[in-house]
C-alpha cells in the first residue's frame, strides 16, 4: 500500500477540495433504507438492484444483483437488442440499470493511503496519481476509485481501479447495441463479486430509472399533497379558533360596555339620591315649617295659601294686623328675611287686609350636613 503523505503538491490539491456533506447524505439514506424490509425497498425504489452483463466470447452472461447478492439469470448469444432483453427477461428485469462487468484479468488495481479530506473528491484526487501508480497516464486509461476503509488516524484506505482504453473500448464494442444503454462499467474481483466502481465516462452514462420510479413519484406527490392538505387544515383550524376567540372577545367587550353603562347609571342614581338627601337635610321639612308658621301667626289670621318653592316660603292670607306679621315672623330658625310683597289689600267682606308674605328658608340641622358634606367629598375623592 502506497502512502501519499510525502507529496505536498497533492496534499494542497486535496485541501482545496474540502469536506462536504454528500457522503453523509448517501450514508444516511442507505442507513434508513436498511431498516425497511427488502420487499419494501424494492417497492419504493430504494434497493440498488442492477442488471450485470458479463461478456464471454460470442455470448453474454446476464446476472441480477440485489441486496441478497448476485444471481445468474441467463446466457444469451451476441449481438442483442433492447427488445431481445425485454422478451427474454420481462419488463421488470429488463428495466433495471444495466452494467457491464469486466473480468479480473482486464483491470489494474492499486491500494494507497489518502488524507481524510480527499473523501469528497476521491476520484479527482486519485486521478493525479494514475501515472505514478500505473504504467499509463490518466488520459490512457478508464479509472475510478473506491474507499476500502478509514484508519484510526483518519487516513483513507483507497483502491485505484484502472483499465487501458483499448481493452475498455473492445469490451464495449462486443456488446453491440446494448452498449448505448449502459449506466456504468464495473469490474469483478477474483471471487466474481463486483467491486462497486464505475469506469464509464460521465458523458457516456445513460440514466435509467428504476421500475418503481414512476410509482415513487406518485407516492411523493401524494405525500406532498397530504402534507399541504394537513398544513392547510391546521391553518384553517387556527383561523377558526382565532375567529371564535375574536367573537368571544367582542361579545365580552359589548357585555363589559353594558355593565359600565349600568354602573354609571347606578352611580348617577346613587349620587342623585345623596344629593336629594343632602338637600332635604339642608332645609326644614314641610311639617316643621307649617308648625312654626301656625305658632307665630295670630289666631285671627287666615291663610289662603302656604307654598314652599325651592328655598322660598310664600304665605298668602287675610289678617286684621297684617302689618305686624313681619315682626312676628322674624327670629325663626327655619327662615330668614321675612317681608311683605306688594301692598295690603283691604277685604270689605271680612274687614281684614289681604297680604302676601315671603321668607327665605334656612337649614335647621347644620350638624347633620357635615357628614353629608364629608361623604360628598369622599365620593368626589373616589
Amino acid at each position: 500500500m502506497t502512502s501519499l503523505d510525502h507529496s505536498p503538491a497533492l496534499a494542497d490539491r486535496i485541501r482545496r477540495y474540502g469536506v462536504g456533506t454528500g457522503s453523509f447524505l448517501i450514508w444516511w439514506r442507505q442507513a434508513l433504507a436498511s431498516w425497511l424490509p427488502a420487499r419494501w425497498r424494492v417497492l419504493l425504489g430504494l434497493a440498488q438492484d442492477r442488471l450485470l452483463l458479463a461478456g464471454a466470447g460470442e455470448e453474454v452472461q446476464l446476472q441480477w444483483q440485489n441486496g441478497n447478492g448476485v444471481h445468474d439469470v441467463v446466457r444469451l448469444p451476441l449481438p442483442l437488442q433492447d427488445a431481445d432483453l425485454e422478451r427474454v427477461l420481462g419488463n421488470r428485469l429488463a428495466a433495471l440499470p444495466r452494467w457491464l462487468v469486466l473480468p479480473p484479468g482486464l483491470v489494474l488495481r492499486r491500494s494507497m493511503l489518502l488524507p481524510a479530506a480527499a473523501a469528497e473528491r476521491l476520484r479527482d484526487v486519485v486521478g493525479f496519481e494514475v501515472d505514478r501508480q500505473t504504467p499509463f497516464s490518466a488520459a490512457a486509461v478508464r479509472f475510478d476509485a473506491r474507499l476500502l476503509g478509514r484508519r484510526a488516524d483518519g487516513q483513507l484506505e483507497v483502491e485505484l481501479v484502472a483499465v487501458p482504453k483499448p481493452a475498455f473500448e473492445e469490451a464495449l464494442s462486443a456488446l453491440g447495441g446494448l452498449a448505448g444503454g449502459l449506466v456504468g462499467v464495473d469490474a469483478l474481483d477474483a471471487a466474481g463479486t463486483p467491486l462497486g466502481v464505475n469506469l464509464l465516462p460521465q458523458e457516456q452514462r445513460r440514466s435509467r430509472s428504476t421500475p418503481m420510479r414512476s410509482w415513487n413519484m406518485v407516492l411523493v406527490a401524494v405525500a406532498l399533497l397530504a402534507v399541504v392538505a394537513t398544513a392547510w387544515q391546521v391553518l384553517a383550524n387556527r383561523r377558526d379558533a382565532a375567529a371564535a376567540f375574536s367573537a368571544q372577545v367582542d361579545a365580552s367587550a359589548i357585555q363589559a360596555r353594558k355593565v359600565a353603562i349600568q354602573r354609571d347609571r347606578l352611580r348617577d342614581i346613587v349620587e342623585g339620591a345623596k344629593f336629594l338627601d343632602r338637600a332635604r337635610a339642608s332645609r326644614p321639612t314641610t311639617v316643621e315649617v307649617i308648625d312654626e308658621v301656625s305658632r307665630r301667626l295670630p289666631d285671627n289670621t287666615y291663610l289662603e295659601k302656604l307654598a314652599i318653592e325651592g328655598d322660598r316660603l310664600l304665605l298668602i292670607g287675610l289678617s286684621p294686623e297684617a302689618s305686624a306679621l313681619v315682626g312676628r315672623m322674624e327670629g325663626s330658625s327655619l327662615w330668614k328675611s321675612p317681608a311683605l310683597s306688594g301692598a295690603l289689600q283691604p277685604d270689605p267682606r271680612t274687614r281684614r287686609d289681604r297680604f302676601s308674605l315671603t321668607a327665605d328658608l334656612v337649614g335647621t340641622r347644620p350638624a347633620a350636613t357635615a357628614p353629608a358634606t364629608g361623604a360628598a367629598n369622599g365620593d368626589a375623592r373616589r
